[in-house]
Parts: C-alpha cells; structure tokens; sequence
C-alpha cells in the first residue's frame, strides 16, 4: 500500500533530541516503511527499566543491553540504569533486569545465589521458543535451532535444553541422524523469512516428519514484508538501526537480495553523499529496536521533496507489565516509550 504524504517545514528543523545534520543532495522523494521501528518486546523491556527506577530508586542494573540499540542504552543509563554483561558484575541485593533477548537459566542461578531482585523483560515470543525447547527435549526430540550463534537470543534459547544450532546464511548440515529420530525444529526470532524458510526445507528433506515451529515473529516478518515492497519502488534503502541489531541486518539483507543498493546507519551523520549520487526515490525502514525520533533525524538530512508511505501501517500489539509492576501503571493508559510520529507529519 503506497500513500503520498507531504514533507512539512515545521519539522524539518526538529530532530526530536537528535543532533541536526544535513547534506547538499539533488531532489529526492523519501518512500517510507510503515511498519517501522520498535516493536511490542522493545517497548515492554524499555518500560521494565523505567518502572523498576520508579519502584526501587536508582541504580537499576541491566543484564546485556535492553535491547540492540546504543541510543536507547544511552537513554536509560541516563536515567539510572547501569549495563552490564555479567550477573556476577550485579553487586549482591542489586535489582537487575534481563535483556529483551531472555537469558539462559544459569544467569536465574547465578540471580538467586547473589539474592537479586529480577525483572525478567525477555520478550514473551523469545520466552515462548524457550518453553518449546524444554517442552521437545522431555519428548526426548533432537532440537534444531535455526539461529545465529552467539547473539543474546541464542545463548538464552540454548540454554534451556540440548540443540543442534545452525546459522541459515551458512553451509550447513545436520549431524547423522537416523531417519526415524524425531526432530523439532525451532528458530530464533529475527531472522530472514526466506532464508529460514529454506533452511527449513533443507531439514524437511532428511526428516520430513520434523516439527517444525514458525518462532520469527511477527514484527520482523511484517517489517520483511515492507521492506520487500520498498525494495520495489526505490533506487536504494536505508535501514535506521544499530550495527549488533539482527532484525535491522537482515532488513538490510532484504533489499540487496532484491537488487537494491543499501545500508546500515544509525543516524544521519553516517550518511554518504557518494550512495545518494543519481539517486531519485530513497527508501527508509527500521528495526524493531529503533527509535522514531533516529528516522527523523535522517528524513531531515536529507530534505525530500515528498514523502511516500509503503506498507500496511504500524502495529497495534502490546505485551502486558510484569505483576511485580503493574500495580505503578494502567495497561489500559500504557503509551509507547517511542512515541511514533504520525506519518503525517513527514
């Protein structure tokens, strides 16, 4: 879906706490993605911290970064929150918060042990894939994880049974199996649905009888979906996000695929005049743990001319605050902590 929208002066000169930056560029249209940015998991982890300062004072720490973007993490450590990688770095009787990505069960152990006050803020599709790999590995299936390893999802997916983890942008095989051995299939949650999907079917072929589990979620397969159809209409994309964040990487992985020159930034002083030279129609997305305000600041560098929306439009889906603090505010009255900007107002 494509609908025209009208470029507004007033908030060319705004980037909503962003530094401003701009570049001498030809004409251009801007087409942008709608769904965009942060999703139900990155708003429910962003609000646990700030309740959790709310409730218990400062500091709060945050076992790995709430989620994969430096802006963010800079926003809540203003606030209080300190980041770190290790619960052992927790000092004892601390108020930690886990990372959206879930943690593995010995980070629980290693919480208790030091009597820590834990606000879990794993996004509740990553909790559910956890819950499947305990569930098949009592069935006593051989589990496959579909993932990338050593990013914070799959160390905490990992650790919740015994798998067999393979990266679908690799060569890859399985280990010999029997035929007969069931197998269940499960996947993180950012990865390409093309590429999975072909892992899948690579694994269907030595086990047809494997279950299989669609564990991408639903933000990273509707923020694919219109980035495929920015691909369609533009020249190049820009992919708004953090370098680490998965689901920003492989929207940038859907638009080369399609034949589109694009990149990776995560604000508009990564901008290079050389992508933009011929360039007409410029396609802008981002991940799902991007705040709108860094959108902005690139839209405003670059001065279209008119801006275009592409895609079915944003999301409405919102996870629920822990019982341990949802007594501080109303689910009802619940506002994202990244307001998104009307596309109006683009």
């Amino acid at each position: 879906m494509l609908s025209h929208l009208t470029f507004s002066d007033a908030v060319r000169h705004q980037a909503n706490g962003i530094p401003s930056f701009a570049l001498d560029s030809p004409p251009m249209d801007v087409f942008l993605a709608s769904p965009r940015g942060f999703c139900a998991g990155v708003d429910l982890a962003v609000d646990i911290v700030d309740l959790a300062i709310q409730q218990y004072g400062t500091p709060v720490y945050v076992k790995h970064q709430i989620v994969h973007n430096p802006k963010v993490v800079a926003d809540v450590e203003a606030k209080g929150a300190i980041t770190v990688e290790d619960v052992e770095e927790v000092p004892e009787g601390s108020v930690v918060v886990f990372s959206a990505h879930g943690s593995p069960p010995s980070d629980y152990m290693k919480a208790k042990q030091r009597s820590l006050t834990v606000l879990d803020a794993t996004c509740p599709l990553v909790t559910r894939v956890h819950n499947e790999a305990k569930k098949y590995a009592k069935e006593g299936k051989k589990i496959v994880l579909v993932g990338h390893a050593g990013h914070q999802e799959v160390i905490g997916t990992t650790g919740q049974a015994d798998m067999q983890v393979i990266n679908e942008l690799d060569d890859w095989d399985l280990p010999h199996w029997d035929e007969e051995t069931e197998v269940a299939v499960l996947t993180q949650t950012t990865l390409s649905v093309d590429d999975t999907a072909l892992a899948v079917s690579k694994i269907k072929a030595s086990h047809p009888n494997a279950v299989v589990r669609n564990d991408i979620c639903y933000a990273t397969t509707n923020r694919q979906a219109a980035a495929t159809e920015l691909a369609d209409l533009t020249d190049l994309v820009l992919v708004i996000g953090a370098q680490n964040s998965s689901n920003c990487n492989r929207l940038k992985d859907v638009a080369i695929k399609k034949g589109v020159p694009a990149f990776l930034i995560n604000g508009p002083e990564e901008l290079d005049s050389e992508w933009l030279k011929g360039v007409e129609r410029i396609g802008i997305t981002s991940g799902a743990s991007t705040p709108e305000k860094q959108v902005k600041a690139v839209i405003e560098a670059l001065k279209p001319e008119n801006v275009f929306r592409v895609g079915p439009g944003e999301e409405t889906t919102t996870f629920a605050i822990p019982r341990s603090l949802r007594s501080l505010v109303d689910d009802s009255s619940r506002r994202s902590k990244d307001e998104m900007i009307p596309d109006e107002d683009y």
